[in-house]
């Protein structure tokens, strides 16, 4: 038989897959890949921002202090009640948005616009608005005194450790509930009608039609928002930051983020700092892989 000559068609669209996709290879390289193997690298000597000397070697030294360090394990601990505070509400709270949405005809873009605009500001400015609304005199308290039946009542939003921990957590359901719950209607969205209209004339009611055709079928979305909302909240810096710049006491708010920045621009103890990093970023990928691993099924059964 006589050889074809030249790229087959299937050949020419890998070459033009690589094509496209060297750029985004070379971006992610040289701002992503290249940074977390140098913080790696980094972890292992003892450099001081400010010292003219060359970093010294010390090993795992920095991971053994860490692991001994009250004040890391006391981060972990504020992190971790942080993300589980925040991730359980975000998840449930942007679904059952995102049915509420769906369910309506009329104002539906209008809903979708509104709970999304938060999103839309900066963490910076997000935690501005929040720090005037928790003021002594701001609407937090006029709003819990109304709610309560008190009069000038301080709740301390801004001091009081539990409570101080909850507005953070309040900064962040408010700025990303929209952006998630926009993302479930979009889910929701993609799933054909002919299934939810056949599961109806079957006799099916609403309950029913949620937890046996929608709820399955968003597996992929689920699993999208979960894993973006768990990063989001493990990297929170932004509102622990500007709460404690404004006078919040830093203790209940000393996540690993905050802890990092402080160790390496207050400390100037950058080894230190990149240690953290990259344990960080360990339990970051190690939640992600678990949960891709949990939700990885091929098929989706109807019950």
């Amino acid at each position: 038989m006589r050889r074809k000559r030249g790229f087959s068609m299937e050949r020419k669209k890998a070459l033009w897959g690589w094509i496209f996709v060297i750029p985004s290879l070379l971006f992610f390289s040289a701002f992503s890949f290249y940074p977390i193997i140098n913080a790696f690298y980094e972890s292992f000597f003892n450099r001081n921002l400010l010292s003219l000397r060359p970093p010294r070697f010390v090993g795992w030294s920095n991971y053994t202090y860490l692991f001994n360090s009250r004040d890391f394990w006391l981060s972990v601990q504020n992190t971790a009640i942080f993300t589980v505070g925040t991730f359980i509400p975000l998840v449930v709270f942007s679904l059952i948005l995102a049915v509420f949405i769906m369910s309506i005809s009329r104002f539906r873009r209008f809903f979708q616009l509104a709970f999304y605009a938060p999103a839309v500001l900066s963490s910076v400015v997000a935690a501005l608005i929040w720090l005037l609304i928790f003021d002594p005199r701001g609407l937090a308290n006029q709003g819990m005194n109304a709610l309560l039946g008190t009069t000038g009542v301080n709740y301390n939003w801004l001091s009081d450790t539990f409570m101080l921990r909850l507005s953070t957590i309040v900064v962040y359901f408010w700025k990303y509930i929209g952006y998630f719950t926009v993302l479930f209607v979009s889910g929701i969205g993609a799933i054909p009608h002919t299934l939810t209209e056949a599961a109806l004339i079957d006799g099916a009611n609403r309950w029913q039609l949620f937890w046996r055709i929608t709820f399955p079928l968003l597996k992929p979305t689920t699993l999208l928002v979960s894993v973006m909302t768990m990063i989001q909240c493990l990297k929170t810096f932004s509102t622990q930051y500007l709460f404690t710049s404004a006078g919040a006491p830093t203790r209940p708010l000393n996540v690993i983020t905050l802890s990092i920045y402080n160790t390496a621009i207050k400390d100037y103890r950058i080894g230190r700092a990149t240690a953290m990093s990259i344990l960080l970023f360990l339990v970051m990928f190690a939640f992600t892989w678990l949960q891709l691993r949990v939700s990885r099924t091929e098929e989706v059964t109807f019950m």
